[in-house]
């Protein structure tokens, strides 16, 4: 078995009053032939959709069906507010909403609010901290037997992810070689996307990045989300009812860049 890279950061900053959750991480393996990972999923999640959550159950699946990984666990990490982008609405209310769909539609994912209370983290950086949180903080899990076992965490992300690796000047080489050379990434491949040359352009990395096929094809997107609430349109059963209500409740997304995000939904 190769070596693993140390990880870069081992000293981390932490928002006032911050934990990481791990009520439902699992810290004893069925399988103690299998490698036990940690599934975690960067983004802004203004506002989490039912993709993001698919997402997680399409990975699950191709793992169980085409790997030697056992899933202990399954993170939203949503962004910070100074990531700046447009649409975003501020990290209270996404964590309010990530947390309200993890737990409410879900027996195993959790929301981790470390990044979206601080400063922008790279995701490098972030993937450390779970590491840090889950190998050094917690001990790993164990087998039934006792045995102890480092947890290898996983970047889950969609296809867009991937073309931006693939593009000259938008990663740093270290990051990428820190992301895809330590830890991996399992990338949901989304109807029109042209993957091949993206992962060309990432060939030395190639055995750490799974390709998960979407079986039925899905383009909700967080964007679209935002148009239809702007619109007074109903964007109920694309969205946990729980988080349609936060929504409601809060008054959120009536006007927030509207005609950048036209844009971006209209294509003009």
């Amino acid at each position: 078995m190769c070596e693993v890279p140390p990880r870069r950061t081992n000293t981390f900053t932490y928002p006032p009053n911050y934990s990481f959750s791990h009520h439902r991480l699992r810290t004893v393996l069925r399988d103690p032939v299998k490698q036990p990972i940690v599934l975690v999923a960067c983004g802004s999640f203004s506002p989490i959709t039912y993709l993001h959550l698919r997402m997680f159950e399409m990975a699950k699946d191709y793992i169980r069906q085409n790997t030697d990984f056992e899933i202990v666990g399954g993170y939203f990490s949503p962004v910070s507010d100074r990531y700046k982008k447009p649409g975003l609405l501020n990290a209270h209310h996404r964590v309010n909403m990530c947390t309200l769909a993890a737990e409410q539609t879900s027996s195993w994912l959790m929301v981790d609010a470390w990044e979206a209370f601080q400063n922008y983290q790279r995701t490098a950086v972030v993937l450390d901290h779970f590491d840090y949180e889950i190998n050094t903080i917690l001990g790993g899990v164990h087998t039934q037997e006792g045995e102890h076992r480092d947890v290898r965490v996983m970047l889950l992300a969609g296809s867009d992810l991937i073309s931006t690796m693939s593009e000259p000047g938008v990663w740093s080489h270290q990051d990428l070689d820190h992301i895809l050379g330590r830890y991996g990434t399992f990338i949901i491949e989304r109807a029109g996307s042209a993957m091949d040359q993206a992962i060309d352009s990432l060939a030395r990395w190639r055995h750490n990045i799974y390709l998960v096929p979407q079986l039925i094809q899905n383009d909700v997107s967080s964007t679209k989300v935002r148009l239809f609430l702007r619109r007074g349109l109903s964007v109920r059963y694309l969205l946990p009812a729980a988080v349609v209500d936060y929504i409601e409740e809060n008054n959120l997304y009536l006007d927030d860049g509207a005609g950048i995000e036209k844009e971006a939904v209209t294509g003009r």
